[in-house]
């Protein structure tokens, strides 16, 4: 199975965790995480928005990060589905799901992986507004996220 999805096209919850945790009798949680798009942001409309990424370095990028959650947990399988392109609100735009024998490791792990998604990972996000279109910073800067699984916070432009 593949760990690491970048798509336009939307994602069935459903399948994808049965599939994440197929025949593996080991399996005793499942922890996942499921981000739609809102049609809010910074106290202002939001009417659509359109993720871009580097394509090759955003996969390996994230394959990277889970090899890491692998390693800082008792892990056993994990998933991150990322959406780019055009989106509405209501639409799912995330999926990160893990599996493990116990809910412990699992809910750790898949807040972990979040937390990198939203801070470290290569997504460029323009959002419509009332106003016009605008680019935001899609790598929302958390310092006590980061600092919580001692990770540095990205230097930031300046």
């Amino acid at each position: 199975m593949t760990r690491v999805s970048i798509q336009t096209q939307d994602f069935d919850v459903s399948a994808e965790l049965a599939r994440l945790r197929a025949q593996d009798a080991r399996v005793g949680a499942l922890c996942c995480f499921v981000g739609t798009v809102r049609d809010r942001n910074a106290g202002d409309s939001v009417a659509t928005m359109e993720l871009e990424h580097y394509p090759g370095m955003t996969e390996k990028s994230i394959d990277l990060m889970i090899d890491a959650a692998m390693q800082r947990f008792d892990i056993y399988a994990a998933r991150v589905i990322h959406r780019v392109g055009l989106l509405a609100p209501l639409d799912q735009i995330v999926l990160v799901a893990v599996t493990s024998a116990h809910r412990g490791e699992s809910f750790q792990a898949c807040e972990f992986l979040m937390d990198y998604l939203k801070t470290q990972a290569p997504f460029w996000k323009k959002e419509q507004t009332p106003q016009g279109a605008r680019w935001v910073d899609a790598r929302v800067s958390d310092d006590a996220a980061l600092a919580r699984w001692g990770i540095a916070a990205p230097p930031q432009a300046g």
